[in-house]
């Protein structure tokens, strides 16, 4: 940690729009391609997963980009929930303080957006490398969204404590349409290879990440 570095500890209230690909991802290629940490690798148990690209406006450490992937559900300590196993953000003090909270192995990247009416073009760059690009249409019809509908219940470790973290989030909701994505798998599990079962777009969101559950 740095002598500039923001301590932001939990709860956080964040806001902001972005995109949720929900798939159905097969074993083989999570197990082979999921960027798996070791808690993981023997406890995936399938079920849906999903990758989000986010833009947080505001955060307790200001705004940041973000890229994640949820695998599908795990069971870990008898706890059967949703885990992160590769996280990218825009900003360093969301990688220490997304590690220290709540186990969320961060990683920085930079992150390019491009806006066109209801086009969206998202890049994420890492050592000059853009590993990761989609290209994303929202449709205009608007609708209620909230996590009532799909949890957002993660589990993961940090030094080898389990982390239980209860998520909650609500906004205006949109389907789209992934026209175009491309992965360099070096960096991200290449998803490019799958068609998402849904496409969403979410705008005006308030998430609140709690302070959450640590159990020794």
């Amino acid at each position: 940690m740095n002598s500039e570095q923001i301590i932001a500890p939990a709860p956080w209230t964040l806001t902001g729009s972005g995109h949720i690909l929900i798939y159905k991802f097969p074993k083989e290629f999570i197990k082979k391609h999921g960027y798996l940490i070791d808690y993981q690798a023997d406890n995936f148990k399938g079920f849906f997963g999903t990758v989000m690209i986010v833009d947080y406006e505001n955060s307790a450490v200001g705004p940041y980009q973000e890229l994640l992937f949820v695998p599908g559900l795990f069971k870990i300590d008898q706890f059967k929930r949703f885990s992160i196993s590769k996280i990218y953000v825009s900003s360093q003090d969301s990688v220490f303080n997304g590690i220290e909270n709540w186990g969320i192995p961060k990683e920085f990247a930079d992150f390019k957006k491009v806006k066109s009416n209801q086009n969206e073009t998202i890049e994420v760059i890492k050592n000059g490398t853009v590993f990761f690009k989609a290209d994303i249409t929202k449709k205009k019809f608007k609708f209620p969204i909230t996590t009532a509908f799909f949890p957002l219940k993660l589990i993961q470790k940090l030094r080898k404590k389990v982390i239980l973290t209860d998520s909650s989030a609500k906004g205006k909701g949109m389907f789209s349409k992934l026209n175009k994505i491309e992965v360099n798998q070096d960096f991200f599990p290449d998803i490019s290879q799958f068609k998402p079962i849904i496409t969403l777009s979410v705008e005006n969101f308030k998430m609140i990440f709690p302070i959450p559950k640590i159990l020794d």
